[in-house]
């Protein structure tokens, strides 16, 4: 293999030791967020499937949500989103130390998708690598990627939470169909003081309900046949119920303990950023911690469940709209298959101009 001629020199690309920064926190720098075109209401989806815009509104809040064409992969959107959230931060994709994509939808079983952004973005400089913990995995990405720049081994990452379900539905499911958006969402996180930024971050899963949300075939547990497409298990399977319960039991304990981590209480936090999955989740899990509806971000009727790609969304109109100022505590949560759950409590390092 030969060296191509514009790798950069080995002490170009030295890292600093692999030291704890005493006093050193990762905050978010930039936001951008990539959705498609293509709007789909619910009255679309009653010719579609059995069922009404009442029924889907009055059990999920949602309203409408956003489908890629053919043609367009998950790579495509996360590459938008990565370039906008790059200028917002004022920052060159050359000087990136790390391309981390949440996704559950690449645009290959292999390799990473970030690598394929990596490549969009122009970011030579940058280590790249999927990670893979479906509707929470943004909020792992940022847990991630704060740990690498509080170690000091790296400077400045850049967290995209990207997908497009659409391509995995069946859309005689009435209970699944309804549900789901593509889209993509990017953050840049960079050093910041030690009182701003990430300040903790709680992840959990439990294994055992792994079958709750799944797609059955397609790995190498259960390789894609005619039979197993037959049986669309190559598309989402849910048990909606058990996971509703589950989300209600766990959430609100998992949210507390991130606050308790960071020394702060529920009355402390200014926005809650909960995974854009279903209002009544939003608003139960609000009423269970006692935060007003105020401090509920909810963009789930206009875009439907977009899985990882939903907080970086969320926050990045959060923001647009002026409702993240500095000095702020934001939580955000996410949870889905795995199962798995986690939440980041930060706190804003942004004036409402962005920098």
């Amino acid at each position: 293999m030969t060296a191509q001629p514009n790798a950069p020199s080995a002490q170009e690309n030295a890292l600093p030791p692999l030291t704890p920064v005493e006093g050193l926190h990762a905050g978010i720098a930039g936001l951008g967020m990539c959705v498609p075109d293509r709007i789909l209401t619910n009255e679309d989806l009653t010719k579609i499937v059995d069922t009404t815009d009442e029924w889907i509104t009055k059990r999920t809040g949602i309203r409408e949500r956003r489908l890629t064409d053919p043609d367009t992969a998950t790579s495509d959107l996360a590459t938008r989103a990565a370039e906008r959230a790059l200028a917002d931060a004022g920052i060159a994709a050359a000087d990136l130390d790390l391309v981390l994509c949440a996704t559950a939808t690449g645009d290959y079983l292999w390799p990473a998708t970030a690598c394929i952004i990596q490549n969009k973005i122009g970011a030579t400089h940058a280590a790249a690598f999927d990670l893979s913990a479906a509707c929470s995995g943004f909020c792992y990405g940022m847990a991630t990627a704060a740990g690498f720049i509080q170690s000091g081994a790296m400077r400045r990452i850049l967290v995209i939470g990207a997908d497009t379900l659409s391509k995995q539905i069946n859309w005689e499911d009435r209970g699944t169909c309804i549900l789901f958006g593509d889209g993509a969402g990017a953050a840049v996180l960079t050093p910041c003081a030690a009182d701003e930024g990430v300040l903790s971050s709680v992840l959990g899963s439990d294994g055992s309900e792994v079958e709750s949300v799944w797609m059955p075939a397609g790995g190498t547990r259960t390789p894609l046949n005619e039979a197993e497409i037959a049986l669309k298990h190559n598309t989402i399977h849910m048990k909606g119920r058990e996971v509703y319960e589950f989300v209600m039991k766990v959430i609100p304990d998992v949210i507390e303990d991130a606050l308790r981590r960071a020394c702060l209480r529920t009355e402390d936090v200014n926005l809650l950023v909960l995974h854009q999955a279903n209002l009544r989740i939003i608003e139960g899990v609000g009423k269970r911690l006692k935060i007003s509806e105020d401090r509920l971000f909810v963009n789930v009727d206009r875009y439907g469940n977009t899985s990882a790609a939903s907080i970086p969304i969320a926050l990045t109109e959060a923001a647009q709209q002026g409702r993240l100022k500095r000095g702020d505590v934001v939580v955000t949560v996410g949870f889905g298959a795995g199962l798995t759950w986690a939440a980041n409590v930060i706190r804003w390092n942004r004036d409402e101009a962005g920098r």
